[in-house]
C-alpha cells in the first residue's frame, strides 16, 4: 500500500501506544491491533526500563534492540524486527543492556547488541556477551576484516571474532584509566589509526572519574576527565572525530582536525542531563546523506563531518527537547527517533508498564520541537591567567543574548570579549568589560547579534565566572 507523509505521521504517533505487530492499513483504519505498536517489557514482577538501545536499517528491515536498567533486572526486552509495513516481530529475547551497532563490511554483517546479522536478516547470538552491558561496537585496528571491538559500561574492551563469534577479553578500563567510582562508558569509535572511548561518570560537582581516552594499539592515552557520552567519524569523508561531554560549565565539543584535538563549548539546554543515569547515549549519527545530526545535552544540532583550515566553522542549532533519545537513523526515507520513556526503574512507582515508542518523521520536524535556547559558560570560579584567551563558546542560531561576568583577586581586570564571525579561528576584538574585585556585570548584546564563536581574555590573573545566557 502507499503510505503518505501524512499517513506516516500517523502511524508515528500511534508508535507511542506501545506493543507489537500491525500493519499500516490497520493503523491508519483505526483497527484492534493499533495499541500493539511499540516496544514494551513486562510488567513484573520485577520491573524495569525497557529504552530503546539502537537502530539500524539493515536487509531489508530496521532493528531495535531494548534494554533494562541491568541485565536480569526484568523481562521482555530483545531484539526487533520492523518490517516496511510497520509490523514488529520479536526475534530474540535477552533481557540485557545493549545500545551498540556497527556494520562490519569485510563480513557484510551488522553488529547490534550481542546479535551479528547478515544481509538476509539470519541472526545469530554472541553467546558469551549476552548477560554484559554492551554499550560501543568499533572497527579493529589490526584485523578489520576478521574482528570487532565491543566496549562495556563497566569498561570491559573485547575482541571479537566476527566468524566465530569468540569473544576475547582485552582491557579493563575502569582499571586502565585509573576510574575510582561507578564507571559508565558509553560512546566509542575507530578512526585516524585510533580508539576512542567516553566514559560519562558524573554525580555532581568535584566528580573527577569521566573521561575521554584513546588507545593507539600500543598505550591508551586520557584526554579529558570529565564526562564524555558520544565518539563519531566517518570514513572516506572528513576523517573528523567528535566527542560529546560536560562539565559544571557547559557542554562540550571535542574535535580531532588537523593532527590535533580541539576544545569547543556548546550550552546547556536543561539541567536534566548532569547526572550520568541522566543521559542515555546522546547521538552523533549521519541522518541525511553526507550530513549530521548531534544530540547534546538537550539540544540537537546540524553538523558537518568536515573541519575546513581544521576548525570548525560553525554548529547550528536546531531544537531544545526532554527527550530522551538512545538513537536515532534513516528509515525508508524517515527519521527515526527512539525513546525511553518513564518506567518502574529507580523508585518510580507511578509508570509501572515498562515501554518506550519509536517516533518517525522527517528530520525537518525537529525545527519544530522546541526554540534553540540554553545557557553555558567558559569559566566558573576559574583561575584565569594574564592573557590566556577561554574555550571558543557557540553562539549561532540563537535569538537574545547575554553575558554574566565576575572577578575577584584582582583590583581591576578588564576582560575583552572576542568574536570569531568566519568560523575558523579569525578572532576580532568586540567590548572590553572592567571589573573591580568582588564586582558583578553584565552585558546585553544588540538583538539579531550573532558570531560562530564567542571567548573571553583577562588582561590581569584572577578567579573569573563567564556565564551566557541565550533565549
Amino acid at each position: 500500500m502507499k503510505v503518505t507523509r501524512r499517513d506516516a505521521l500517523k502511524i508515528a504517533a500511534m508508535f507511542a501506544a506501545g506493543g507489537a505487530g500491525t500493519s499500516p492499513a490497520r493503523v491508519l483504519a483505526g483497527g484492534p491491533g493499533v495499541r500493539n505498536l511499540g516496544l514494551k517489557a513486562d510488567s513484573g514482577p520485577r520491573r524495569s526500563e525497557s529504552g530503546v538501545g539502537a537502530l539500524m536499517a539493515w536487509a531489508d528491515k530496521l532493528w531495535a534492540v531494548t534494554y533494562l536498567s541491568e541485565p536480569k533486572h526484568g523481562s521482555g526486552a530483545g531484539l526487533y524486527e520492523i518490517a516496511g509495513d510497520f509490523s514488529i516481530r520479536k526475534r530474540h529475547e535477552s533481557n540485557g543492556v545493549y545500545a551498540n551497532r556497527l556494520l562490519h563490511r569485510e563480513s557484510n554483517q551488522v553488529n547490534i547488541g550481542p546479535y551479528m546479522i547478515d544481509s538476509e536478516g539470519r541472526v545469530r547470538v554472541i553467546e558469551q556477551l549476552v548477560s554484559e552491558r554492551l554499550t560501543a561496537t568499533m572497527t579493529h585496528l589490526s584485523d578489520p576484516s576478521n574482528k570487532l571491538y565491543i566496549l562495556t559500561m563497566e569498561g570491559l574492551l573485547h575482541e571479537l571474532d566476527v566468524h566465530t563469534l569468540k569473544a576475547t577479553t582485552l582491557f579493563d578500563l575502569t582499571k586502565e584509566l585509573s576510574i575510582k567510582g561507578d564507571p559508565h562508558f558509553k560512546g566509542g569509535y575507530t578512526s585516524h589509526s585510533r580508539v576512542v572511548v567516553a566514559n560519562n561518570t558524573f554525580t555532581g560537582p568535584g566528580d573527577t572519574d569521566g573521561r575521554l581516552a584513546q588507545w593507539d594499539g600500543k598505550r591508551w592515552t586520557v584526554l579529558e576527565r570529565k564526562p564524555f557520552m558520544e565518539v563519531a567519524s566517518r570514513s572516506g569523508f572528513g576523517e573528523v572525530i567528535f566527542a560529546t561531554g560536560w562539565d559544571e560549565m557547559s557542554a562540550i565539543l571535542k574535535v580531532f582536525a588537523g593532527g590535533k584535538w580541539l576544545t569547543y563549548r556548546l550550552p546547556k539546554a536543561s539541567h536534566t542531563f548532569d547526572h550520568y543515569w541522566q543521559t542515555e547515549w546522546t547521538r552523533i549519527r549521519e541522518v541525511e546523506t553526507e550530513r549530521y545530526l548531534m544530540d547534546c545535552h538537550g539540544m540537537f544540532y546540524e553538523l558537518s563531518p568536515v573541519a575546513f583550515h581544521n576548525a570548525v566553522w560553525g554548529v547550528r542549532p536546531i531544537c531544545a527537547h526532554l527527550r530522551v533519545v538512545p538513537d536515532f537513523c534513516s528509515f525508508r526515507g524517515l527519521l527515526v527517533l527512539a525513546g525511553n520513556e518513564a518506567a518502574a526503574a529507580s523508585g518510580n512507582l507511578l509508570s509501572p508498564q515498562p515501554q518506550s515508542g519509536i517516533w518517525f518523521g522527517h528530520t525537518d520536524d525537529l525545527w519544530r520541537f522546541g526554540k534553540p535556547q540554553g545557557w553555558g559558560g567558559v569559566w566558573r570560579d576559574s583561575n584565569v591567567k594574564a592573557g590566556e584567551a577561554s574555550d571558543a563558546f557557540l553562539m549561532t542560531g540563537f535569538d537574545k543574548k547575554v553575558l554574566h561576568l565576575y572577578q575577584e583577586g584582582a583590583a581591576s581586570a578588564d576582560f575583552t570579549v572576542e568574536v570569531d564571525f568566519l568560523g575558523h579561528g579569525f578572532w576580532q576584538k568586540y567590548t572590553t568589560v572592567r571589573l573591580t574585585s568582588g564586582e558583578y556585570k553584565y552585558h546585553l548584546f544588540p538583538s539579531g547579534f550573532s558570531v560562530h564563536w564567542v571567548r573571553i581574555k583577562s588582561n590581569k590573573d584572577c578567579k573569573a565566572t563567564a556565564e551566557l545566557f541565550y533565549t
